[in-house]
């Protein structure tokens, strides 16, 4: 799909941070520990535009123990010192060191996984609302040598090239030889990702060829350097490789661009998140998760290359392949880059869609567009009886209608157009739920 994007941008500003907050008298403020992806600059960036906005002096990063650690640090106008610890070792280990009281805030690029849950589950719901937040969104990369002339790969190619069953670039139909793999470390919530998205739903596992990498920068390099390489990435981490289209399904093929990231339309698209324990009393860890869903944090998400929660208007170029009604609203109206998805077999939405709520609504009164001047577009997974399909997706927009509705916003229209244009496989459960889905249009 292209888009054009208008750049009508909104952020929603969320309730100022408090301030000031108390400073203890020993050890770090706060304890950040998990995804390297989160941990090897966004996070840090955050933690400093948090401690600027409470008024602390000089805040600058210094070299933490161990590798791939650091610590921020600032002043209050006291002269007393504040320090916020951030390792990042891979999204695991940020539930294991909540689990240890190591950390007070695990860093993620992936969503918990059940037995984590579990594991936890003495700290409070960390998959409740106020536990679980999306701080931005990513999308995974594929990158190849810029020399390499292939453009566009499937997710079933790219689990038999990072399985080691396609190991010939003349298999795919390009030139080169030997494929050489190139992927991040066990620990990384990159590889979870990459490995739910891609391997997992395949049953195949990574080859043990692969040259595994704790650094996203080392990895990206290595592929850019060597014209046989291919390897998964986060986007900030391009650099100098080339990224490729990737197909999932019958999707169309799709570049890692940010209005398709943004909407979580692109397949190897993915959530940053922050856990928060229902259990915690440290004040810092709240006043980091606030700040980052405020408008201040989201420009310092984008400004580190990640796609931030704000809600754009994009145009849609009507392509023939598009149902007739879908091409007629891409003429007339513009689309907003949020879809609202739901709980896994539910009707209710998901953490991200009742943060995004807000935001819809926030643009939508800012914008004048309260009465009738929003259309919402339910699609869903493919069904033996496509009308059955079609009621459920439009079902799903009247979900969202109802949502909407209690804050004041009287939607123009809802339709539902069922299993069609789907963004990822139906094949696995994953995909199905990617496929369940409303858009926001608005006039």
């Amino acid at each position: 799909m292209r888009l054009r994007v208008l750049f009508l941008c909104f952020a929603i500003s969320l309730p100022a941070v408090a301030a000031p907050l108390a400073v203890p008298d020993q050890g770090p403020a706060l304890r950040i520990q998990g995804s390297n992806t989160i941990g090897a600059a966004l996070g840090p960036a955050l933690v400093k535009g948090l401690m600027e906005h409470q008024g602390l002096q000089g805040v600058h990063s210094e070299p933490g123990d161990g590798a791939n650690e650091q610590r921020v640090v600032g002043k209050t106008r006291q002269g007393k010192t504040v320090t916020i610890a951030v390792a990042a070792h891979g999204s695991s280990t940020g539930f294991a060191a909540l689990k240890n009281n190591r950390a007070d805030l695990a860093a993620a690029s992936r969503p918990i996984k059940d037995s984590e849950l579990v594991d936890l589950e003495s700290l409070g719901d960390l998959k409740s609302p106020e536990a679980e937040q999306v701080i931005a969104i990513d999308g995974l990369a594929i990158i190849l040598n810029p020399r390499n002339p292939l453009n566009t790969l499937n997710t079933e190619q790219l689990a038999q090239i990072f399985n080691g069953e396609v190991s010939t670039w003349e298999a795919l139909g390009g030139i080169g030889g030997a494929i050489h793999v190139y992927a991040r470390d066990d620990q990384s919530g990159t590889y979870d990702t990459f490995k739910e998205l891609v391997l997992s739903r395949r049953g195949k596992p990574l080859a043990g060829t692969a040259q595994r990498f704790e650094s996203s920068e080392a990895l990206s390099d290595a592929v850019s350097h060597d014209p046989q390489g291919i390897g998964f990435i986060g986007l900030p981490y391009v650099r100098q490789a080339k990224a490729v289209a990737i197909v999932d399904g019958d999707s169309q093929p799709m570049l890692p661009l940010t209005s398709l990231i943004a909407t979580e339309d692109y397949p190897l698209s993915r959530r940053l998140f922050f856990y928060l324990p229902p259990s915690s009393h440290n004040p810092w860890a709240r006043a980091l998760v606030d700040f980052t869903q405020g408008s201040k944090g989201q420009a310092i998400v984008a400004a580190n290359g990640f796609i931030a929660q704000q809600v754009q208007a994009i145009g849609v170029a009507p392509r023939p392949s598009m149902p007739d009604d879908y091409q007629a609203l891409a003429r007339d109206a513009q689309r907003l880059t949020v879809n609202f998805r739901f709980e896994e077999g539910s009707a209710s939405l998901d953490n991200k869609a009742r943060q995004d709520l807000q935001r819809v609504v926030a643009y939508i009164r800012s914008h004048g567009k309260l009465d009738k001047q929003v259309t919402l577009v339910g699609f869903g997974d493919a069904k033996n009886d496509p009308q059955r399909a079609a009621l459920l997706s439009k079902l799903r927009a009247m979900a969202v209608r109802r949502e909407l509705v209690k804050s004041g916003v009287v939607p123009r229209d809802i339709r539902g157009f069922g299993a069609q244009m789907p963004v990822a496989a139906n094949t696995a459960d994953e995909g199905r739920i990617k496929n369940r889905r409303v858009e926001v249009w608005v006039y």
